[in-house]
C-alpha cells in the first residue's frame, strides 16, 4: 500500500522500486493502494482475507498507522518502507528511513525468518537478521464502548493536537512552515485546558497544557515526548504538563525535541495499561480533538487500552 503524497511525493516515486525489489527477492506483491483512506483500508482487509503473508506500507507515520489498524490482532506482520516526512515509528524501531533497498531487504529477510520458524531447518537465520518483532498496540474507544481505532505511537489531546489540527486546515505556507504558523496562531489565544485523566484507577485532575499517552518515544517529526517509552514493555507512558503560561510554554517547547522537558517541575510521567482522558470544564478550557500517530480521531472522552504483542512488525531483531 502506497501513500503517493508521503514525503512531498516520495511515496509515489518509490512504488515501482518497492514492487520491483520484492519481485527480485522472489516475493509476489499485490498493490492494494486505494484512491482514498476508506478504499485503501477495504482493499487491505480484503487482501488479508485472501491470505497475505504480510502487509507492506509505503509512506510515513500515517501509512504505518493505517497498517496497524488493518493488521492489529490478526497475526499478519506489517512491513514498513519509511519515505515520509517524519517517520517517527520507523526511527523508533530502528528501521531504515528513506532507503528503499534496505527496507525491502528487511521485509525479505523477515518473511524468510518467519518461514524458517514455521518449518525450521538446520542453522536457522544468522545473528542480526530480520524477523517479526511483536509490539504492543493501543485500542481507542469511547468509555464503555467497543474499540474502533488502534495506534502504535502516541495519542495526544493538548496544545500539540490543536496545532496539528490547525496546520492540517492550512494551505499556506508549504511544508513545515504551516506548523510554525499554526503554533503561533494557537499561542495567541492559548489558555490551559481542563482534564481528568484516570490511569489504572489513579486519577489526576487539573488545568493542563498537554496530555500524551505514548507507546513509543517520538512523535510530531522527532519530538521525544516520552524518552523512556518502549513499544513492547506492556506499559504506556502518560506524559502530563500542568497548565503553563504562554511564555512558559514557549520556553519548554523546544526541550521536547531533546527529551529534556521531563525535568521541568510542571511535567509528570505515569505508567499505566489503561488510560481514560476526559474534559473537566471546572479546571480549564475544552481540550482539543485528539490525535493518534498524527491522525485526527475525535473529541474527548476517549479510552486508551494497551494490548500486549498485538502487532508484528518486520524488523532486525534476531540476535542483532
Amino acid at each position: 500500500m502506497v501513500n503517493p503524497t508521503a514525503g512531498t511525493g516520495r511515496g509515489g516515486k518509490v512504488r515501482d522500486r518497492v514492487l520491483g525489489g520484492l519481485a527480485a527477492a522472489g516475493l509476489r506483491a499485490v498493490d492494494l493502494s486505494g484512491a482514498d483512506l476508506d478504499s485503501a483500508v477495504a482493499r487491505a482487509r480484503s487482501g488479508l482475507a485472501q491470505g497475505l503473508d504480510a502487509l507492506v506500507v509505503v509512506g510515513g507515520d500515517g501509512m504505518a498507522h493505517l497498517g496497524v489498524n488493518v493488521v492489529a490482532g490478526t497475526g499478519v506482520p506489517l512491513g514498513i518502507v519509511a519515505v515520509g516526512s517524519g517517520n517517527d515509528v520507523a526511527r523508533d524501531l530502528a528501521l531504515p528511513v528513506h532507503d528503499v533497498d534496505a527496507s525491502v531487504a528487511v521485509i525479505r529477510d523477515g518473511l524468510a525468518a518467519a518461514a524458517w520458524s514455521a518449518s525450521p531447518t538446520p542453522g536457522g537465520p544468522p545473528a542480526g537478521a530480520a524477523g517479526t518483532r511483536m509490539l504492543d498496540a493501543v485500542a481507542v474507544s469511547r468509555p464503555g464502548e467497543l474499540p474502533d481505532h488502534w495506534y502504535l505511537a502516541v495519542f495526544s489531546c493538548g496544545i500539540d493536537a490543536a496545532v496539528n489540527d490547525r496546520a492540517n486546515r492550512m494551505t499556506w505556507p508549504p511544508g513545515g512552515g504551516r506548523y510554525v504558523r499554526a503554533l503561533l496562531a494557537e499561542l495567541g489565544s492559548f489558555e490551559p485546558y481542563g482534564y481528568r485523566v484516570t490511569m489504572d484507577g489513579e486519577v489526576w485532575e487539573g488545568p493542563g497544557t498537554l496530555v500524551a499517552v505514548a507507546n513509543i518515544r517520538r512523535f510530531g517529526g522527532g519530538m521525544h515526548i516520552a524518552p523512556d517509552a518502549e513499544p513492547d514493555d506492556g506499559l504506556l507512558d502518560v506524559v502530563i504538563a500542568d497548565g503553563l503560561t504562554r511564555s512558559e510554554l514557549l520556553r519548554i517547547f523546544p526541550r521536547v525535541y531533546r527529551g529534556t522537558h521531563l525535568s521541568h517541575p510542571a511535567v509528570h510521567v505515569r505508567r499505566a495499561r489503561s488510560v481514560l482522558v476526559e474534559p473537566l470544564p471546572s479546571a480549564g478550557g475544552e481540550p482539543p480533538v485528539a490525535f493518534a500517530d498524527g491522525e485526527r480521531l475525535d473529541a474527548l472522552p476517549l479510552q486508551c487500552d494497551l494490548h500486549p504483542r498485538a502487532v508484528g512488525v518486520l524488523a532486525r531483531t534476531l540476535g542483532g
